[in-house]
């Protein structure tokens, strides 16, 4: 199976695959389509599912990262019918060919030492040679594929490695680079309002505001009273088990 990559000239008519709906596909290609000039690579598979990968040059990443000369890839996803093809091999290879000819010093990618949603998968980046280069306190790591002898490991910045907030109650960060976020965020906000849960919502739309988040995760982190929460995206439900409130009809 080949692989299209989306770029300025035909992201209107290509499907976005990690996409769930046409209004998330939009905010997601709106996303895509202000980080082209900076860099930003995304091929999918020609079948039509979640099997695609998104990089970019580290420098411009949306995490907060000491990585200059790296390539760092955002996401690598395959998923459903599309396992088990050797794609997620494809994919990576697209991405270390590429990182090659612009002769950069290795890849980094944000994983775990045991798998995580909507992380890496640390098995998969073992067997194909990356490392761990940092670790931050929650438990996220950054794991990186050198490509040269000889250079400094990427790093997260401090605010990463040590993620917190000075607010009390619930306060959630997240960005527009996930689709997700884009239905998820405003039924929690929705289910915090109508349980009287205290929640802040802080939105990131730049990448100098993503560059020096709380958190090594830029799509969404939740905190609770100053401590790192979670990395994954919530449902209305999962939230309000978080605060304690398991009967999510009672109102």
């Amino acid at each position: 199976m080949g692989f299209i990559r989306i770029t300025a000239e035909n992201i209107d008519a290509e499907h976005i695959c990690c996409a769930m709906s046409n209004k998330q596909s939009d905010r997601k290609k709106d996303w895509l389509r202000e980080r082209f000039d900076e860099g930003l690579v995304f091929y999918r598979s020609e079948e039509r599912g979640k099997c695609f990968i998104e990089y970019i040059p580290a420098e411009n990443a949306w995490h907060p990262l000491d990585a200059d000369g790296y390539l760092h890839i955002d996401c690598l996803w395959v998923s459903g019918a599309l396992k088990g093809h050797g794609y997620a091999n494809d994919l990576l290879n697209e991405c270390v060919g590429d990182a090659r000819a612009q002769e950069k010093k290795g890849l980094s990618i944000l994983s775990s030492a045991k798998k995580k949603g909507f992380l890496a998968d640390p098995k998969f980046l073992k067997h194909k040679g990356f490392r761990v280069a940092d670790e931050a306190d929650c438990g996220i790591q950054l794991w990186y594929l050198p490509l040269r002898d000889g250079e400094e490991p990427p790093r997260f910045k401090d605010c990463a490695k040590h993620p917190q907030v000075t607010e009390g109650g619930f306060v959630l960060y997240y960005s527009d680079q996930c689709p997700y976020t884009y239905y998820w965020v405003p039924r929690l906000a929705e289910a915090a309002e109508a349980h009287g849960v205290p929640l802040k919502i802080v939105h990131i739309d730049s990448r100098g505001a993503a560059q020096n988040a709380p958190s090594p995760v830029t799509n969404f982190t939740l905190f609770q009273d100053g401590c790192f929460l979670t990395h994954e995206i919530q449902s209305e439900k999962k939230f309000l088990a978080l605060a304690g409130i398991k009967d999510i009809s009672a109102t």
